[in-house]
């Protein structure tokens, strides 16, 4: 009589973590991304650092024949590149965060890809991208200029972190009322119209009336603009810049984008 084989048991897969899923979702979405914003137009990453190279020269230039000499140092170029850059980075995550559950609205409605992957993704990739476009911007006025300032890189470092935080904040609150309500995403583009013009660009905070300077300390963005010229002119000590004030009012809408999308994401999916 012969013993019957033993089973034989097949070694079973675990399943992936959740941080490892979620992960990989938000990388396939990157690379999605990449592929349809970069990748189809002649160029591709090389339009992304030529348009706010072009612009900072263009700015520049139209107040160096305005103006005899800027408000820090001695390069119109530079001063204008060290806020505009930040002024760029918050623009750009803000706007395509803002965008996230419509560029993928289609892939949302798989299980495995949430509302919270669209808005890491894009906010990924724009932070990389904007972060690549300022350095390369910077080094190349830098180049053409031949300034060599005495950066502080802890300013500049404080003030990019807090753009990143600013910009996924305002992004994520603006995709749920864009969402939520049809005429947001005109409201938002005409109330935020001067924001340019009022976050310190192309003046300095201490220079404008004590009237102005009482209405215009709110914007945060003029305290990471204040910042970012710290760090590239040492000298330069405004007594306005609240960190805590930005990170309060970045956490105050992060907070509040979040609550909102977790109760209507569905119903911003079926609109």
């Amino acid at each position: 009589m012969t013993t019957p084989p033993m089973p034989v048991s097949l070694p079973t897969r675990k399943p992936a973590s959740r941080g490892l899923r979620m992960a990989r979702v938000i990388m396939a979405l990157t690379l999605r991304e990449m592929s349809s914003r970069y990748g189809r137009s002649p160029g591709g990453y090389i339009w992304a650092i030529l348009e706010p190279l072009g612009g900072i020269f263009v700015m520049a230039l139209g107040f160096s024949l305005l103006v005899r000499s800027p408000p820090l140092g001695t390069s119109f170029l530079l001063f204008y590149a060290s806020g505009f850059t930040a002024f760029n980075l918050y623009q750009g995550i803000s706007n395509t965060v803002a965008r996230a559950i419509a560029f993928s609205k289609q892939l949302l409605s798989y299980p495995a890809v949430s509302w919270l992957d669209a808005i890491l993704a894009r906010f990924i990739l724009n932070s990389l991208t904007g972060i690549m476009v300022g350095y390369i911007t910077i080094v190349s006025i830098l180049v053409i200029t031949g300034e060599r300032p005495n950066l502080d890189v802890g300013p500049l470092i404080e003030g990019l972190l807090l753009t990143l935080l600013l910009g996924l904040s305002v992004g994520t609150l603006n995709c749920a009322l864009m969402g939520v309500i049809s005429v947001w995403d005109q409201i938002w583009s005409i109330a935020t119209r001067p924001l340019f013009i009022i976050s310190g660009v192309f003046f300095l905070y201490d220079t404008l009336p004590q009237t102005i300077q009482d209405i215009l300390w709110f914007n945060p963005l003029l305290h990471i603009v204040g910042l970012m010229h710290m760090g590239f002119y040492p000298t330069y000590h405004p007594v306005h810049i609240s960190p805590l004030y930005v990170i309060m009012v970045s956490l105050g809408m992060l907070f509040l984008g979040l609550v909102l999308l977790g109760r209507y994401h569905r119903d911003i999916l079926n609109r």
